[in-house]
């Protein structure tokens, strides 16, 4: 188990004892030009349960830890690669991971295709099987791969890939289900292509305001602060510093907040974030406000933005560690990552106007190509629910390119607004007094 892992929390939704499973003892094993041919009853992923037989050839381990285990497998019938998540199953609850995944429908969240129980060696032992579309690397990979050459991940993919886990976290929480577990292992890649998709719902829950949550949760690295504070009434925001902790770890090549236990994370978030005002600490977990912490002032990227800006006009002593990111940085990255990692929950900028944020204009070029030449993945789909969020942001989300192709989308629902276009075509710069309070006669 790696440093920034956790123990893993229920994934049992309340209610619905003694709920009768279905399809429980229908696999069969065979054989076919000398594979193993395995036939389940399953039902699937979206939709009425209706009972079918799903035959699987080629299983492979491909992953285990505290959930289960993971295989790799082909469908008979399609040749499709899978993904399959046997996890025990309490049979007095219905599972809380596979509630969600049948509600979920998005081009960058791993698809659940089929689902099926199966019993294990022990008597009464029940395992639910996820069966998954399969895609080939994470996030985690592709990252420590540059990372064992003294190099980061390209800034053209780092857009690509961060712009589609904020696309996916808007529909997700459009929907009041939390992930609570963003890391780089949970963002799955085609690298082909360019495709991220979401996975692993285990921790994931639909969060209902006024009921508690555990505020263990999440791995360590990427545990936004309220949740180390104890705070048992967080929202979706949580899944938001999470985002903000990759993106600052892609930009970086290693961990920006790296604590060794729960207590030090809080120590590496002050370090860059410094001393959360009282109010701050208020709006993470009021039981705080009273405790007394050692008061370290915020200064990295804030005067590392200032030195860019100011174009060397604000004398710097080299000796300081001041910087959090390299030089070369993109100061719209750094933007970005500021309005993220925010101590107030509610002062976290949302996922779909991270979309939007001025970091990702380049994906929105008419002419944008991926490295070689090649077509990016599908970026501006949108669907109707998901242009519902926030519909003051459209204009900027789906651009004058692409309009016109969204499917099911009512003429009318994207439009252009005076307010939009002000708004959201600032130049970044110009934008840094709104964004941390710095003088823009500077």
């Amino acid at each position: 188990m790696s440093s920034s892992s956790r123990p893993r929390t229920t994934s049992f939704a309340e209610g619905n004892r003694n709920s009768q499973i279905s399809g429980l003892g229908n696999m069969k094993i065979s054989s076919k030009d000398g594979s193993k041919v395995t036939t389940v009853v399953a039902n699937p992923g979206q939709g009425p349960e209706r009972q079918q037989e799903v035959s699987y050839t080629d299983a492979k381990v491909i992953g285990n830890g505290s959930f289960g285990v993971v295989y790799q497998a082909k469908l008979c019938d399609s040749g499709e690669l899978v993904a399959i998540k046997k996890v025990l199953q309490d049979k007095r609850f219905k599972n809380r991971e596979l509630q969600i995944m049948r509600r979920l429908e998005h081009c960058n969240i791993v698809k659940l295709k089929y689902y099926f129980y199966s019993s294990g060696d022990k008597k009464d032992e029940l395992y639910l099987n996820l069966v998954l579309e399969f895609v080939p690397e994470t996030v985690y990979k592709v990252a420590r791969h540059y990372s064992k050459s003294k190099q980061t991940i390209p800034i053209g993919f780092i857009k690509l890939y961060m712009y589609q886990l904020f696309r996916s976290l808007a529909y997700i929480h459009s929907l009041g289900i939390c992930h609570r577990d963003i890391k780089p292992q949970n963002l799955l890649l085609d690298p082909e292509s360019g495709v991220l998709k979401l996975c692993d719902f285990g921790s994931a829950k639909h969060l209902v305001t006024g009921e508690p949550n555990v505020s263990y949760i999440c791995s360590r690295y990427y545990r936004a602060p309220e949740l180390i504070f104890g705070a048992t009434d967080y929202t979706t925001n949580i899944d938001v510093w999470s985002a903000g902790c990759v993106l600052a770890e892609l930009l970086l090549g290693q961990p920006i907040f790296p604590g060794d236990s729960g207590v030090d994370q809080l120590v590496e978030i002050i370090k860059v974030l410094g001393t959360p005002t009282r109010e701050q600490i208020r709006e993470m977990n009021p039981n705080y406000t009273e405790f007394k912490f050692p008061q370290i002032k915020a200064h990295p990227w804030t005067k590392y933005m200032l030195q860019r800006v100011s174009e060397g006009l604000i004398g710097m002593n080299s000796k300081q560690k001041l910087r959090v990111f390299r030089t070369r940085t993109p100061l719209e990255a750094i933007m970005l990552v500021s309005e993220l990692l925010e101590y107030t929950p509610s002062a976290r900028i949302t996922p779909l106007k991270a979309c939007a944020h001025h970091f990702f204009e380049e994906l929105r070029d008419p002419n944008y190509r991926l490295p070689g030449g090649k077509d990016p993945p599908p970026l501006f789909n949108f669907t109707e629910q998901e242009l519902k969020i926030q519909p003051a942001l459209n204009a900027k989300l789906v651009p004058p390119h692409m309009r016109g192709h969204q499917m099911g989308v009512p003429a009318g629902v994207i439009t252009e607004s005076a307010s939009t276009s002000e708004d959201m075509s600032t130049d970044p710069c110009a934008a840094l007094g709104d964004v941390l309070g710095i003088n823009n006669d500077l």
